[in-house]
């Protein structure tokens, strides 16, 4: 019998303590999902869509409590965790209103006297998913994937375990069947035994490159279809002519909300030098004012890493940029899970905070020449979630999209996730489509059916 803890990482105070399942009470949770897929499958997607939008509701009635529960857990401030869980629950409502149009059939013209693509469900999917949003990064795949007919088990990162249980609950609450949704306790090693059983007919995963090779290996392996959803080092590309006093809140909030745990935060960027010294005054203000504190509290703003192992890791790639000449304009100091939020200027290419991802409040600022300059710098690199770029001239930022090949570019906006809207990424960021029309899809059996009389 394996336990585990999760701690809260503001005062180190264990959490909760959890039995892990073991080899049985894995197969028991698949079963149950299996004994409950064909009656779900077959139940109306009206009904459906009726049952997640009292998700929604819940959602909202819980969102305090909800919101604390990731604050003990993983250190979100607390009100960043409301606002996760009202964003959970427009989630919730998109689907709810639109997922009968995503899922009709699809009317092809052909010589038959009918033809067209039925959208059916693959059956049980497993997500592996991480702790960085806890609620969102689970219902922005369950919102879809349950109302098109799937059954779902989650292993979700065990330091959010009681988020993990608290979802499962949820749509019990909401009146899902048992064994619709369920979480799972398992370790790592649970993981590629699961995915090997018949049981399971897909499998997504958000998180680190290394743990998405292993889960799109195993999976390639054993035929199954995978999403994955991986880092990122974004490049918030800040032109000549941009409005620095306008969109330098927006700026801010894109490198260091959740305490610069996202992957798609703005992590590289990458000015031109006619406002560089410019946006780094600005920049600098702005970051000086960000309140730092216990995450519980409504004002806070910059809470605690997850993990002081996560502080550890984030400390060593700024001291080795550091050594190779970055310089530290603010920040860089560390207390256990607390990491000061940092900006570096003079970061250059070979750097670790222009090359790797760096998940925590760490904002590396490169000199461009000019434009041009600005979008080879960010387009160089190994991953491909998403950049944005500062600029009054549309046009001209309309003509370099194609010369970024990210899964999102945003024009005087963070990149951010909307249900309404595609969300993944290119290169070592994973593939495959979260949200809107297509991640409703991606779990689907798009069956060709023909009619000939």
């Amino acid at each position: 019998m394996k336990e585990y803890q999760s701690k809260n990482p503001y005062n180190g105070k264990v959490v909760q303590t959890y039995i892990q399942d073991n080899s049985s009470a894995i197969e028991e949770k698949l079963k149950k999902a299996l004994a409950i897929e064909s009656s779900w499958a077959n139940k109306e997607i009206k009904a459906r869509c009726e049952l997640l939008t009292n998700v929604a509701e819940l959602l909202i009635d819980r969102k305090e409590e909800y919101a604390e529960l990731m604050t003990k857990e993983m250190g979100k401030p607390y009100s960043q965790g409301v606002s996760e869980i009202e964003k959970c629950a427009w989630a919730c409502d998109f689907y709810a209103l639109n997922a009968e149009d995503l899922l009709a059939d699809e009317i092809i013209e052909t010589d038959a006297a009918e033809s067209f693509i039925s959208h059916d469900p693959l059956g049980c999917i497993l997500a592996v998913m991480p702790w960085n949003y806890p609620f969102w990064q689970v219902i922005r795949f369950a919102a879809p994937t349950l109302t098109a007919g799937n059954t779902a088990l989650l292993k979700h990162a065990q330091n959010v375990t009681g988020c993990s249980l608290a979802l499962e609950q949820l749509f019990l609450d909401a009146g899902y069947p048992e064994g619709c949704f369920q979480s799972l306790k398992a370790g790592h090693e649970d993981i590629e035994k699961l995915i090997a059983n018949d049981g399971i007919k897909a499998v997504t995963l958000t998180g680190s490159e290394k743990a998405g090779k292993s889960i799109a290996r195993t999976a390639g392996e054993n035929l199954k279809k995978s999403v994955l959803e991986l880092g990122g080092n974004n490049a918030c590309i800040i032109w000549e002519d941009a409005d620095l006093d306008y969109h330098i809140d927006t700026m801010v909030t894109a490198r260091m909300q959740n305490t610069g745990q996202s992957c798609i935060a703005a992590k590289r960027f990458i000015v031109c030098e006619a406002v560089y010294d410019s946006f780094v005054e600005k920049f600098t203000k702005k970051v000086r004012s960000l309140k730092s504190g216990d995450p519980i509290n409504k004002e806070t703003f910059i809470g605690v890493m997850a993990r002081e192992d996560l502080a550890e890791e984030l400390q060593k790639q700024v001291d080795d940029s550091v050594k190779q000449g970055a310089q530290v304009i603010l920040g860089n100091m560390r207390n256990g899970a607390y990491f000061a939020p940092t900006i570096l200027t003079d970061v250059t290419i070979d750097m670790p905070v222009f090359k790797e991802e760096t998940f925590g409040p760490v904002a590396a600022i490169i000199k461009a020449k000019n434009r041009e300059d600005a979008i080879a710098l960010a387009a160089n690199s190994r991953f491909g979630l998403g950049s944005m770029l500062f600029t009054e001239d549309i046009d001209a930022a309309m003509n370099v999209i194609s010369k970024i090949p990210d899964g999102a570019f945003f024009i005087n906006d963070m990149v951010k996730s909307d249900p309404r809207l595609p969300f993944g990424g290119t290169k070592a960021s994973g593939y495959g489509r979260e949200l809107s029309r297509e991640g409703i899809l991606e779990f689907i059996n798009k069956k060709t059916v023909y009619i000939k009389k």
